[in-house]
């Protein structure tokens, strides 16, 4: 009886792109091989057909397109003459590294409220006074109070939050605590959950 030779997955070559799978790569090696550039190129139009079945919502969206494209070129070696509809990507393109994002270096007092936080108490203070201001503040707070939860499980003192909504608006916002109060913890954590402050009032003045 002949002895049957059995071959691994690691006995071949590494596949530039995994997901597509080994009989894509040699689909896309076979490309290659044939003369007739016609013939090629119908043959490359229908691997992007295949390719594209993978994901049947998008394979008619250009810019998906052009990535299917770009993968094929990248499976073949980027030296697989064919008529793209798209220009074709280049080794030093895929190699290059990306540009680094900008990341902002100045740094303030309770960071822990986010970058976030910090511009809309910049931008309310630019608001006309009126009752759109009002609720902006103490919508503001509000939100001050939730992350202020988020890195301190125990709670929070409304003047707390309010001394420090003074603070990082440069002494513009003075909310009195004697006047208002925001939403309780329990009330936060509930709305959060809820996704959202939108469906009640974020805060409550005090009667006299």
């Amino acid at each position: 009886m002949q002895e049957r030779k059995f071959t691994y997955n690691t006995d071949w070559e590494p596949l530039v792109i995994p997901e597509y799978g080994r009989y894509i790569h040699k689909m896309v090696a076979y490309l290659k091989t044939i003369k007739d550039r016609d013939l090629r190129n119908k043959n490359a139009q229908a691997v992007i057909n295949l390719l594209g079945r993978q994901n049947p919502h998008l394979r008619d969206v250009p810019d998906f397109q052009h990535k299917l494209w770009d993968h094929l070129f990248i499976m073949a070696g980027f030296d697989l003459d064919v008529d793209s509809p798209f220009p074709k990507p280049s080794p030093e393109k895929l190699k290059a590294r990306p540009e680094k994002l900008p990341y902002p270096k100045t740094g303030y007092q309770f960071r822990y409220y986010g970058q976030i936080i910090k511009k809309m108490i910049d931008e309310a203070v630019k608001w006309e006074e009126g009752e759109l201001k009002d609720l902006l503040i103490r919508t503001i707070a509000n939100h001050m109070k939730k992350n202020y939860l988020t890195w301190n499980k125990d709670t929070v003192s409304d003047e707390v939050i309010f001394e420090h909504l003074r603070i990082l608006s440069n002494g513009k916002i003075d909310l009195k605590p004697e006047e208002y109060e925001l939403l309780d913890a329990g009330q936060l954590v509930k709305k959060r959950k809820n996704n959202g402050y939108h469906k009640q009032k974020n805060y409550r003045k005090k009667r006299n």
